[in-house]
Parts: C-alpha cells; structure tokens; sequence
C-alpha cells in the first residue's frame, strides 16, 4: 500500500510538472470577432514631389480592382488643396496620378476603395 501512495504522489508531481502554467499558453492576438483579412487588397504607389508638381505611380497586383486617388495638400493658407477623383487600377495594372500646387507641396497621400 505504502508503495502505491508514492506511485500516486510522483506521478501526481510529474503530472503538474508537465502542464504548462495558464499565462503560458500561446494565445491569439487578434481580438475575437476581428479576423485576418483572407483576400489582399491595395495597389503598391511611388509618390514623386518635384517643385510644386506631385506624380504619383500604383501598380495593383491583386485579383480585385482598386480605385485610387491622389490627395495634394499645399503649404501656403491660399493655395488650393487637390483630391483627384477616382482612378480605377485594374489587376495587373499602373496608373498615372498627378497634381500640383502653385508654390511649395505641403503633405501628399493616396486614398484606396474597392470598385470596378
């Protein structure tokens, strides 16, 4: 009897010896209801500032179409800020979007929406 009380103890004492900690277990980190995004999205743009003329370069290399635009904000209070309307860019295609200002170029970005 004696022997199965220490076959009890030291199988109890590698049993918890082998259970990981509960902190220690690896756990997802995004939040639950928010899931990686299974289809890729977003056309690849180069951005040229030259002077007050922005030329800006997208490629899309996914399956789905990519409306993108190009927004030019300018550096002086009286210059006019620029939103060129949508330009769709096809799979496997590049597009040419440009604007300007009349002086300096104060802040360029380009904006992506799903279409056809």
């Amino acid at each position: 009897m004696r022997l199965s009380r220490r076959t009890a103890s030291l199988s109890l004492a590698v049993a918890l010896v082998m259970t990981p900690a509960y902190e220690a277990v690896p756990r997802a980190r995004v939040p639950a209801g928010e899931q990686e995004r299974a289809d890729p999205f977003g056309a690849a743009c180069r951005i040229r500032v030259t002077g007050s003329t922005v030329t800006a370069h997208c490629h899309n290399p996914y399956p789905e179409t990519d409306r993108v635009s190009l927004h030019v904000e300018c550096a002086r209070w009286w210059d006019l800020d620029t939103d060129s309307t949508p330009v769709a860019a096809a799979p496997a295609q590049t597009v040419r979007l440009t604007g300007r200002c009349w002086k300096e170029v104060g802040e360029v970005w380009i904006s992506h929406r799903k279409g056809s």
